[in-house]
């Protein structure tokens, strides 16, 4: 991977970037602001906040946007700086535990994620070393109803849609895969893996200008929780309860992927550490690789090489 440009920010945490029609990068930081970051100048609006934090984003063409919330659940933005409308809170009677990360078809169909019924965000670990498998892909259709696509996901996070609506990707983080649902043909209803065995931990994903499913990986795989996932669950769980100092942490690294809708890997970019790392979000527009990271008080910008 090329070499970063930092962009500071009034906060931290920027956990997703997208591109918006106007050119402009949007993100959310752990106060609850949306920023409309101009990437070229590095200047930036608060666009809205939201009640919580906010993760996952959408930026649709007429400028609205969509936003997980830890708090509000699935939210819309009518435009910059105008009104929050919340779409979706709960699901069957329970509130959205832990929304993700969302799209928009064309048609006006909306796919979001949501990782775990069992874990928050601030304690994310406890769902990865649990495996605890209630991660939710789900669906609101037109008329508003919310409909459950796969459950059982291993941390659902990153979602994307196939260009010709084919199929709908989610990222699962804990199966270190990308999981394919058929929305269209003989298989529609049915799910396959696009990638599995990665070497990372995948979170965010991202439709590139280029055509491609671009990727962040969190941190390499660790060979304890490699050797955990195997076990029975209570094993697992007696892991939470070691001292914080003993359990597996992310490993300082700047990592993106991208694959073609064959599942091919077309890129795979990466840089130490040192600047920037936990890479949440890449997201591709014209040649240009715009990364977010939940725990640092930047958006980075490199180029696809």
């Amino acid at each position: 991977m090329p070499e970063l440009r930092r962009i500071e920010l009034p906060g931290q945490g920027p956990e997703d970037v997208v591109v918006a029609a106007d050119g402009r990068v949007l993100t959310g930081i752990d106060d609850g602001v949306i920023l409309a970051i101009d990437p070229r100048l590095g200047t930036m609006e608060t666009i809205a906040r939201t009640p919580g934090r906010p993760l996952g984003l959408h930026a649709n063409p007429d400028g609205s946007v969509l936003i997980c919330d830890t708090v509000g659940g699935l939210l819309r933005l009518e435009r910059p700086g105008g009104q929050l409308e919340t779409l979706v809170h709960k699901v069957d009677g329970e509130p959205l535990n832990f929304p993700s990360n969302v799209v928009r078809a064309a048609d006006g169909t909306i796919y979001f994620t949501e990782s775990s019924r069992r874990w928050p965000l601030e304690a994310w670990m406890g769902d990865i070393l649990e495996h605890s498998g209630t991660g939710r892909l789900m669906r609101v259709t037109t008329g508003g109803e919310v409909e459950i696509l796969l459950d059982g996901l291993d941390f659902a996070n990153g979602v994307v849609l196939a260009p010709d609506g084919s199929s709908v990707l989610v990222a699962e983080t804990g199966g270190y895969r990308i999981t394919r649902y058929r929305l269209t043909g003989d298989g529609a209803g049915t799910h396959d893996r696009l990638t599995e065995n990665l070497p990372g931990f995948p979170d965010n994903m991202y439709l590139g200008s280029d055509g491609l499913i671009w990727v962040s990986l969190t941190s390499p795989r660790n060979p304890l929780l490699d050797s955990l996932l195997p076990l029975p669950g209570l094993l697992r769980k007696l892991v939470w309860s070691i001292p914080e100092a003993l359990q597996p942490k992310p490993e300082r690294t700047v990592w993106a992927m991208a694959f073609d809708f064959d599942g091919n890997l077309v890129h795979d970019l990466q840089r130490e550490g040192t600047d920037y790392a936990m890479v949440t979000a890449a997201a591709e527009h014209e040649g240009v690789l715009y990364l977010g990271s939940i725990s640092e008080s930047a958006i980075a910008v490199t180029r696809v090489p």
